[in-house]
């Protein structure tokens, strides 16, 4: 495949499911961060074995190299790299205001209300008895406090992405063949970043690349292959067998609410694939996944016409502004607990709560949008 070729799928894609999903993932992370919250059974986590963490690095693969490979192809690979790198400090950046506001705010709480167990819950415990060295260790993206764990993630898969750009424009067979190296070599010798106190990294960065790269790879070879896929997709083999392996993961999911699916479970099946194992991302977590991204593009194409309805526009316009959403994503998570935990923990709370949280997002997002619209609009007539 050549460079100018990859230019034309980067330049003309304008698929709209890449924004949707984003924004699902916003609101679904949102949701799984608020502990013993009802309304969060209704994620993805509670249905298989993939998350909404696996949707986000995935697609945030994906949207990344369509934007940042077409720049390569038509600036060259140095402008595109500047770019990227500058993306990382605005999301480094990002990190390390929420770091310090995030624990500043727990702090203070915990001082004044009945709950000063959400130190340890949000695992700040180490800023309070040495705030300085956590925050240096904080500064350098290993210092783990809950919630923040995503985020790190993708600045340091975002920091080798015009090696993952390049790669993919020019040998993307190859670059995905070494991505699964990598990842099975991670998971064989117990690669990961350490962590302060103590530990390692919450997502394995070593393991993860895996889901960003062939969301890369999906964006830019996926159209060669185009003919391919929708044969494959085509085939009532391969979709019994992607429908069939996702039944099972709900059914072994639900194994510890269904007492008596656990009877009709083999033995040592359930021990087996369950926990998913987050951190290193198992094998059957990823297989899960690719079963639902091959049932999701058979039942949403490009040309949906749902996707511009205006019941999704705010899901859309959350994965637009995608990183203002996530930061306060994770502030209206923590108060959303904080309220949970210091009032009464009914279900029409946790949902009032819930419903909340993203009607604030979704303002966030619309906000952020038209602000920006506003910047484009003085420039154009400051140019004028």
């Amino acid at each position: 495949m050549t460079p100018t070729k990859n230019a034309g799928i980067a330049a003309g894609d304008g698929d709209l499911r890449i924004a949707l999903l984003l924004g699902i993932a916003n609101w679904f992370l949102f949701l799984d961060h608020i502990p013993h919250n009802v309304v969060n059974t209704l994620t993805m986590r509670n249905f298989g074995f993939s998350g909404a963490t696996d949707l986000f690095v995935f697609v945030g693969g994906y949207a990344t190299t369509l934007i940042y490979s077409g720049m390569a192809v038509e600036r060259g690979i140095l402008v595109a790299a500047t770019r990227i790198f500058r993306r990382v400090w605005q999301l480094y950046a990002a990190y390390i205001v929420l770091f310090v506001i995030y624990v500043e705010l727990i702090s203070y709480v915990a001082a004044r209300t009945a709950a000063p167990e959400i130190i340890s819950e949000f695992n700040i415990t180490g800023f309070i008895d040495h705030g300085i060295r956590t925050l240096i260790y904080g500064l350098f993206l290993q210092a783990k406090p809950l919630n923040l764990d995503v985020l790190q993630l993708i600045i340091a898969l975002m920091a080798f992405q015009p090696i993952i750009v390049c790669g993919l424009l020019y040998v993307p067979n190859a670059t995905l063949a070494g991505s699964v190296a990598l990842y099975a070599t991670a998971r064989v010798l117990d690669w990961n970043l350490s962590s302060y106190p103590e530990g390692h990294w919450y997502l394995n960065p070593f393991c993860w690349q895996l889901l960003f790269v062939m969301g890369g790879w999906l964006a830019l070879v996926g159209r060669r292959y185009a003919s391919e896929i929708r044969s494959l997709q085509a085939t009532p083999a391969l979709r019994a067998a992607a429908l069939s392996y996702l039944v099972l993961a709900l059914t072994i999911v639900s194994v510890g609410d269904i007492p008596a699916l656990a009877q009709m479970m083999p033995d040592g099946l359930s021990d087996m694939l369950l926990p998913s194992d987050q951190e290193d991302v198992a094998p059957h977590r990823i297989l899960h996944f690719l079963a639902l991204t091959f049932l999701f593009t058979l039942l949403v194409p490009r040309d949906w016409g749902y996707l511009r309805s205006h019941a999704l526009q705010p899901i859309i316009k959350c994965g637009e502004e995608w990183l203002a959403v996530f930061c306060a994503g994770v502030f209206l998570s923590f108060a959303a607990h904080l309220i949970l935990i210091t009032g009464p923990n009914s279900v029409a709370r946790q949902a009032a709560v819930s419903i909340a949280g993203i009607a604030a997002m979704i303002a966030v997002a619309y906000y952020v949008s038209w602000s920006k619209q506003q910047d484009h609009k003085s420039a154009v007539g400051a140019h004028s």
